[in-house]
């Protein structure tokens, strides 16, 4: 009897298998982004959990606009905003739902199409708006109360007014074709692809990611060079506000992306490190792979709230 007990004492007391434990529960991390941060964001994510397998990344995409409402009016839970504007993360966000953002890259705005769009001989940077008022032209843009991209193009529309000296163009162009305005700029590359539309406003980058035709505008209305913020802060135009039946004023200005770490995220440790992947030189690759161009330098707004790990990369603006 007592080799018996002694037997059982032994089994019971045996170290297990490691092997045999269960596993670590997996951090889930969930991302809200712009539509035209889809590729990047997709890619980075894949890299991030390739680096680190216990990770999980949920990514959803909307209008910047939406995935701000998402978590202002639905109280969607989110561990980090990727903004196709700072604006959105500053104005929308901050200071009740989150602490900081830091812009991060930046994109200009152009006019994509296929080789087989109407006219794709004959479109150029002088001509475009004659060619996308002609009857059989149509063309696409993005819901400015939605996203960014979208009241960037109204802007565009109002700059190309002053630097052609055509009266009434942001008028006309604004006017036509509404019955194909869609919630987000990547919305659109569905609508030209499948022959709907001939032409749309559209990223650089979205048009490169996608193979897309484009044409380049001036660097006076393409929103793309902080030296000619004096001329995009010219313009102004109302979208949707941050509370259902409101209008905010959103000023011109170039494009520059952002970031933020929600105060109450669910993961905001693996957050951290998310966000310092992104900024590393491995991840800004990614973007300028994607027809993306890293801001150079970031900005952060403000640096004093960042989280520890992330100062690295403000040590200038730390020190001073």
């Amino acid at each position: 009897m007592r080799i018996l007990i002694i037997m059982f004492l032994t089994i019971l007391l045996r170290p297990s298998d490691p092997s045999a434990q269960p596993a670590a529960k997996q951090k889930e991390l969930i991302i809200f982004h712009a539509g035209s941060l889809s590729v990047p964001m997709k890619q980075i994510a894949q890299e991030y959990e390739k680096r680190n397998p216990g990770v999980k990344i949920y990514l959803e995409s909307s209008g910047s606009l939406v995935c701000a409402r998402k978590i202002t009016e639905l109280k969607k839970p989110c561990d980090i905003l990727a903004s196709s504007d700072y604006y959105v993360i500053n104005k929308l966000l901050v200071p009740q739902y989150a602490s900081w953002s830091i812009r991060f890259a930046t994109n200009e705005i152009v006019i994509a199409f296929l080789e087989k769009s109407k006219y794709a001989k004959e479109i150029n940077s002088d001509n475009w708006m004659d060619v996308l008022q002609r009857k059989d032209v149509i063309y696409s843009r993005s819901d400015p109360d939605s996203d960014p991209c979208g009241y960037r193009t109204i802007f565009t529309f109002m700059l190309a007014e002053k630097y052609y000296k055509k009266k009434g163009l942001m008028e006309k162009m604004s006017s036509k074709d509404r019955e194909y305005i869609r919630p987000k700029e990547v919305d659109l590359v569905a609508l030209l692809e499948s022959n709907t539309i001939d032409y749309m406003f559209q990223y650089k980058s979205v048009a490169i990611q996608h193979g897309l035709k484009y044409i380049k505008l001036p660097k006076e209305i393409n929103l793309s060079d902080s030296s000619k913020n004096d001329i995009y802060s010219s313009v102004s135009t109302d979208v949707a506000g941050d509370k259902p039946g409101t209008k905010m004023k959103v000023t011109g200005d170039y494009i520059n992306y952002s970031i933020t770490i929600l105060n109450d995220a669910p993961q905001k440790e693996e957050a951290v490190n998310f966000v310092d992947f992104l900024l590393s030189p491995d991840g800004m690759r990614i973007f300028r792979k994607n027809g993306q161009n890293p801001l150079i330098p970031l900005i952060a707004d403000p640096v004093m709230k960042l989280p520890p790990r992330l100062l690295k990369y403000f040590m200038k603006a730390v020190k001073k």
